[in-house]
């Protein structure tokens, strides 16, 4: 009978596509050992950083309370010294009604396209008694958390 059987061993795939394939999941296996690696590192340096930014919120608000205007002035970023002469700065933290107090309640950083940047959130307690909520932006400068934005 000239027919053909009806059942035909499949053939072997060729070693070549094994190989590509084992090169392929350890390829994918590196990458993802990498990505997991970065995120750690990068949830490590944000974490690590909020304390200095809390650090520098603390210092900035300090000299505000200890009315050390000069002090205050040089703990802000480039761009807000820019906006405001020191003069101007002086001036303001001078006008009623001032701070007495503070407390930070929450700190927050993010990395925003290899930028720093955080906010601090504290209570304010005036001379008046008038207790007042704000957010202090904050940005990594030279190494350095400085206040930078609008600090009143």
């Amino acid at each position: 009978m000239g027919s053909e059987p009806l059942w035909r061993r499949p053939g072997r795939r060729p070693r070549r596509m094994r190989g590509l394939l084992s090169l392929a999941a350890a390829g994918l296996f590196v990458c993802c050992v990498g990505a997991a690696g970065l995120g750690a590192w990068n949830y490590q340096h944000v974490r690590q950083s909020s304390g200095e930014a809390r650090e520098s919120a603390e210092a900035f608000l300090r000299d505000v309370v200890d009315d050390d205007a000069d002090g205050a002035y040089d703990r802000l970023c480039v761009d807000t010294r820019e906006r405001w002469s020191r003069e101007d700065f002086v001036r303001q933290l001078s006008v009623p009604p001032t701070i007495t107090r503070y407390d930070i309640e929450d700190v927050q950083v993010a990395s925003d396209q290899g930028q720093l940047r955080g906010t601090v959130v504290a209570k304010l307690t005036r001379r008046s008694g008038v207790v007042d909520r704000r957010e202090i932006p904050l940005v990594k400068e030279d190494d350095q958390w400085r206040v930078c934005g609008d600090p009143f």
